[in-house]
């Protein structure tokens, strides 16, 4: 869980971007019991950075505590929450402010805060668009999470299967994106017919592949394009879709529409459940 501040960050600049709200904050638990604020934009002072929010305390406090969304119109004057951050919020000048759990396994991981400056009722479009913020990190910190446990696992024999695999998954991801930087068209179609081959070498350590005494044939494999493949190979190796945009020379909104257009043709409703169905389907090694 050590990169989920960054991933954290990430987030949080979308919900900006997103919903224009002056300010948008979050931050990823710092202890069992705990959440320090560490990533802040719009803010005009520094009195909630490095901020330590207690599970039950304050409104970001109840939202962990409940795994709920929670928002009031007036922080000042609110009766449902305890008012132990009321200076720091105060001098930031905050009034209308919403705060989102980010739930892994059942396990709060963060939470992400939007916030006005007037007392006024938060829009269903803000909190909506905090909601679905909070949802995607928490896809990709679960995708993170499987793929470092996938590193950290070493079968007995031989040791360093596990690794090897990794970096065949991350060459594989390589060279798709390498694949679109060609200009010439032919040798961009090998690149592409390489990684084809490597996805269908072998399955990966745990997954299982079609059973070969089963009545009914397999269903159809599907079809990806390029580029929905792209982002899949990837979202498989734990980038988040600030980092595949990164590295495929993308804007992070084009990336989650690949990747939306990917889980729909696998009939997925995760980015983790994508990524099993495609290397089931011999898309990925």
């Amino acid at each position: 869980m050590g990169d989920d501040a960054g991933a954290v960050r990430s987030a949080v600049l979308t919900l900006h971007r997103t919903t224009g709200l002056p300010m948008v904050f979050g931050g990823a638990l710092s202890g069992r019991d705990r959440l320090r604020i560490s990533e802040l934009v719009g803010n005009t002072t520094d009195s909630l950075n490095g901020l330590v929010v207690r599970h039950g305390n304050g409104l970001g406090g109840k939202a962990m505590a409940t795994g709920r969304p929670m928002w009031v119109s007036n922080y000042p004057c609110a009766a449902s929450i305890s008012h132990d951050y009321d200076k720091p919020v105060g001098r930031e000048g905050l009034l209308s402010i919403v705060a989102v759990p980010v739930v892994v396994r059942r396990r709060v991981r963060g939470v992400l805060y939007g916030a006005l400056r007037e007392p006024l009722s938060l829009a269903d479009r803000i909190v909506g668009a905090a909601v679905q913020a909070a949802r995607d990190l928490e896809q990709d910190l679960a995708v993170r999470d499987r793929a470092d446990e996938a590193l950290a696992w070493r079968p007995p024999e031989p040791p360093d299967a596990a690794a090897r695999w990794e970096e065949v998954r991350a060459v594989h991801a390589e060279l798709r994106a390498l694949a679109e930087r060609v200009a010439d068209g032919p040798t961009r179609d090998r690149l592409r017919a390489m990684t084809l081959r490597l996805a269908a070498a072998g399955l990966a350590p745990g997954v299982a592949g079609p059973d070969p005494d089963a009545a009914s044939p397999a269903p159809p494999r599907p079809v990806l394009s390029p580029r929905e493949l792209d982002v899949l190979s990837y979202v498989a190796i734990g980038c988040t879709n600030a980092e595949a945009a990164d590295r495929l020379g993308l804007l992070p909104e084009t990336v989650k529409s690949y990747l939306r257009s990917a889980m729909r043709k696998l009939d997925a409703h995760t980015r983790l459940e994508a990524v099993t169905s495609a290397r089931r389907a011999g898309l990925l090694p």
